[in-house]
């Protein structure tokens, strides 16, 4: 199927973003599968903020057998490569693309470590990125949100972020500048943040200097859901149904939460808000 030249064609976008070899050849074989004029008025609507959400399931509904996701990683594949010209249009720099676009190669990797195959399981969240809703920008990822009727940038923190203090300051420099440059109409004046590693029962469980710590710190913690299990998933790479006793004790926190569950504890996960504050 022909694809419409953007600028960049899939070979190109594949490699740009580090894709692992195994899936860009599984890719080229689904290619074939794939009838992108069918698939076009989902693609357009996944490109859109506004719709991206209902067409990523109108899209998963159209695609009835879809083995490891990978036709719908295809498409959105296909809707990040269409991005490049628009990225190119607003003058946005290539490495805040390229950054940005590696979310579907660390995605696949982080299932592979968990799984022990390389599949596509994360097409829910990802619609984001090919609707220029998320871009990551140093070491964390910032999206357009609101809360209680206001417009914020939900943060959003990537598994290899750097959270060291002096590159999460980078990160919201860059970002400050970068909303300042390509977004001057959207006004906000608070970050927030919901994940496992703002939870405040991870507190004595690390070091005083710990980088989450000092990151977790920086929020003023408005709410917790301690039911939230999904942190067994990012601590410990394996699947959130995995029993305790076979958790992996490779590291000083996996070790520590380890302990935790087997006496009957939790880590959940927490969101919190921090003013904005500009740099400059």
């Amino acid at each position: 199927m022909d694809r419409i030249n953007d600028g960049l064609n899939a070979r190109e976008m594949y490699e740009l973003i580090g894709l692992q070899p195994e899936i860009i050849e599984k890719l080229e074989v689904i290619g074939d599968q794939v009838d992108l004029i069918q698939a076009e008025k989902y693609l357009d609507r996944m490109m859109n903020i506004d719709t991206a959400q209902q067409s990523y399931r109108d899209l998963k509904a159209f695609f009835e057998e879809d083995t490891d996701q990978l036709k719908m990683l295809y498409c959105q594949l296909e809707c990040a490569r269409r991005l490049f010209r628009r990225y190119e249009e607003k003058e946005i720099p290539k490495n805040i693309y390229v950054d940005t676009m590696r979310c579907f190669t660390r995605f696949i990797e982080e299932c592979r470590e968990k799984n022990g195959r390389m599949f596509f399981d994360r097409g829910w969240w990802t619609y984001r990125q090919v609707s220029m809703n998320i871009f990551r920008i140093g070491a964390l990822e910032y999206q357009f949100k609101e809360y209680e009727g206001e417009k914020v940038i939900g943060l959003h923190i990537p598994s290899d972020a750097d959270l060291s203090g002096e590159s999460v300051d980078a990160s919201f420099r860059q970002a400050e500048l970068f909303f300042g440059t390509y977004y001057k109409e959207y006004e906000y004046s608070r970050y927030t943040c919901n994940s496992w590693l703002m939870a405040p029962a991870l507190s004595p469980l690390l070091s005083g200097g710990s980088n989450i710590l000092s990151f977790q710190n920086r929020f003023d913690i408005i709410r917790e859901d301690r039911e939230d299990k999904e942190y067994i998933e990012w601590v410990f790479q394996v699947p959130a149904d995995t029993e305790y006793t076979d958790l992996p004790q490779r590291t000083s926190l996996q070790r520590k939460v380890r302990e935790l569950l087997l006496q009957g504890g939790t880590v959940g996960s927490a969101f919190g808000i921090m003013d904005y504050e500009p740099y400059s």
